[in-house]
């Protein structure tokens, strides 16, 4: 069973390659706001979904002082393609070992078409300027999350 990170937990830190080849910590990014979410693969219409929504959504986020990470298993050279084919304004990390999702309680057993499958759990959480993890979503939908997530942190709908 994966552990679920809660509100107060330490947001476990990580460094991992972006879509441009430059490496993200994100302890390096204390003293600011973070959403960190997770979905399974790009270019797929799910996933696609949801990322235009947080780049549409982007200067909302960073307006209010909010850095937006987008992790998949996704290789960075595929991030580079995404990037570009959709026009995201988000950055795009890999971790095609799969580490980061672990310690985030982001991979492990879910329901697909309701069989039981091991996999990338589509999850959302946002880190506090003290590195803890303020807001922690499981099991999101992509269509409609972005707004939500939105509402739930005053950046209106």
């Amino acid at each position: 069973m994966t552990t679920r990170l809660q509100p107060g937990d330490p947001a476990p830190d990580f460094t991992l390659p972006s879509d441009t080849g430059e490496s993200v910590t994100l302890s390096d990014l204390r003293g600011s706001k973070v959403v960190v979410y997770f979905y399974p693969a790009a270019m797929t219409p799910g996933c696609t979904k949801q990322a235009c929504d947080f780049s549409d959504a982007i200067d909302r986020f960073t307006g209010e002082g909010y850095t937006v990470l987008g992790i998949s298993p996704d290789k960075p050279e595929k991030l580079a393609k995404f990037r570009e084919r959709d026009g995201l304004g988000i950055t795009l990390l890999s971790d095609p070992e799969k580490e980061v999702l672990t310690a985030w309680g982001a991979f492990g057993e879910k329901k697909l078409y309701g069989k039981v499958v091991t996999g990338v759990i589509r999850s959302t959480f946002v880190v506090g300027e003290d590195g803890s993890v303020e807001h922690a979503a499981y099991n999101v939908k992509a269509t409609g999350h972005v707004a939500k997530l939105r509402k739930d942190l005053g950046l209106g709908a």
